[in-house]
């Protein structure tokens, strides 16, 4: 079995975070003529290529193995700094994880705020899709990630989160030109159920292309109609920030699903207009974390379970 000395698994790790052998060798104090040699010698006892010298610096399949291990040692020795109280710049360990945008917007944050400052660690967060963060895992960029996918990634552990829910919502002046007659009476409930070609038909907000939420609320209404659903047709705006996403909404210039708790009081006044009051887009979201055993991460996870209990629904 081959053994990797931790200066070689430094080096390469920095690399694929800073971007280039330039980069990593100005944050490791060292030469990048250092830096190669470190890689060269790495890969050969890897005995494969672990590296694309692209700009950035990429992982291949086998540097991706070698990365999560690489990640996997620095957590361990700091951990082991830590207990040891040796205050190293080691032990200053950037902990990577990935979190969907609606996480990160709604409760993500409170978590890490509240994770005690002596653990001697900084965040470096990745922001995906839900439902396609775990790559992130598999490739060892991340140590742990909010997803949306319950079945575990090699190596990692699952557990249950609880339910993002979604309301389809829309601007009053949207509603009026889009789907007239929709609300009427002096309570202004809706009086007619929105159908999926109406629903298709409108100009939709979506967050980015990975965005499959609005078009999976569509399909459910064809669905529920019986009726086969065709191909998606209605126009759609790309609004990547989930501040500016429901703004875009607020603003009327389409119709999208935003999580209950950033809109609830916005539907209770008016300023948006629930589209389908008894139809709900429930998310479930999971915790996946590495199976490896250190105090930062049990810390997180245990922070993490807490904070996002106040904001998310029980499965």
């Amino acid at each position: 079995m081959p053994q990797f000395p931790s200066d070689q698994l430094l080096t390469f790790a920095t690399v694929l975070s800073e971007g280039t052998l330039d980069a990593a060798a100005r944050l490791l104090h060292i030469t990048p003529s250092a830096v190669s040699q470190r890689l060269k010698a790495l890969e050969q006892q890897a005995g494969r290529v672990l590296l694309q010298r692209s700009n950035p610096a990429q992982a291949t399949e086998a540097g991706e193995v070698v990365l999560r291990l690489a990640r996997q040692v620095a957590q361990l020795e700091a951990d082991a700094g830590r207990e040891l109280g040796m205050g190293t710049d080691r032990a200053q360990l950037a902990v990577p994880i990935v979190v969907n945008a609606d996480s990160l917007a709604v409760w993500f944050l409170q978590a890490l705020a509240q994770v005690s400052g002596d653990l001697g660690v900084t965040f470096d967060l990745h922001r995906d899709d839900e439902q396609h963060s775990t790559s992130l895992l598999r490739s060892g960029t991340v140590m742990a990630a909010v997803t949306a996918t319950p079945e575990p990634v090699q190596g990692c552990r699952v557990e249950s989160l609880g339910v993002m829910r979604y309301r389809a919502v829309a601007a009053p002046q949207f509603v009026e030109r889009w789907f007239p007659g929709l609300e009427e009476g002096l309570d202004k409930r809706p009086v007619r159920h929105l159908g999926g070609a109406t629903l298709n038909a409108a100009t939709t907000v979506d967050f980015d292309r990975k965005d499959t939420y609005q078009w999976a609320f569509v399909q459910a209404a064809f669905t529920a109609e019986g009726e086969p659903v065709p191909e998606r047709k209605g126009p759609r705006h790309y609004v990547p920030a989930s501040q500016d996403f429901g703004d875009a909404i607020r603003l009327g210039l389409g119709w999208g699903l935003i999580p209950e708790v950033q809109c609830g009081p916005e539907i209770a006044d008016r300023r948006l207009i629930e589209l389908a009051p008894d139809r709900p887009f429930d998310v479930p979201l999971y915790w996946q974390r590495w199976k490896t055993a250190s105090s930062v991460l049990d810390v997180l996870s245990d922070t993490v379970r807490q904070v996002s209990g106040l904001y998310l629904r029980k499965p």
